[in-house]
């Protein structure tokens, strides 16, 4: 067989229909259950990219992702340095005293240079840019959290079952 035989025989039939578009994203819902300096970031990043696409954002905090939206944590958060796998140090070295501070100074300095938002910043960007923040009623009853403890641009405590009510119809991503 020649080249061209073979070359023919494995051609698709030309389609003259273009390819269906997919439908745009209007609207998200993150989950944040993180309440690391490196975590935190993610979630309100996308959130906030969303807004200015002109997609609806909500944003639901559970468990440690609380610590993002409360008042005494949201200015302390840290990277940690041991069981990070992004961490190019050893494990042993990452539990020495004060590696998790001098993490969490290096990456702070390094997004104060490149003028990225602090959280408590991105917090106040999101709710100014009319994302919907939330606090998990489960994880703050666990936690001993009232609304009080929780920054001024959390809405609302709310149930699992109210988060799934409020992003009905949105696409869903667990940070």
């Amino acid at each position: 067989m020649t080249e061209e035989a073979i070359a023919t025989d494995t051609a698709k039939p030309e389609s003259h229909q273009e390819e269906p578009r997919p439908e745009p994203i209007k609207k998200i819902a993150i989950i944040c259950s993180k309440g690391t300096l490196d975590m935190a970031y993610p979630g309100l990043i996308l959130a906030n990219a969303a807004r200015m696409s002109g997609i609806e954002a909500t944003l639901f905090f559970t468990f440690w992702g609380l610590d993002i939206v409360t008042e005494k944590t949201i200015d302390h958060l840290h990277v940690p340095t041991v069981g990070n796998p992004s961490m190019h140090i050893p494990t042993m070295l990452g539990g020495l005293p004060g590696m998790e501070s001098l993490a969490s100074l290096m990456m702070k300095k390094e997004m104060d240079h490149l003028d990225i938002p602090t959280v408590r910043e991105m917090i106040e960007i999101l709710s100014d840019a009319g994302a919907e923040l939330y606090g998990c009623r489960m994880a703050m009853d666990m936690f001993k959290r009232t609304k009080e403890d929780l920054v001024p641009q959390v809405a609302e405590v709310i149930s699992a079952m109210d988060f799934y009510d409020k992003a009905a119809g949105a696409q869903i991503l667990f940070i």
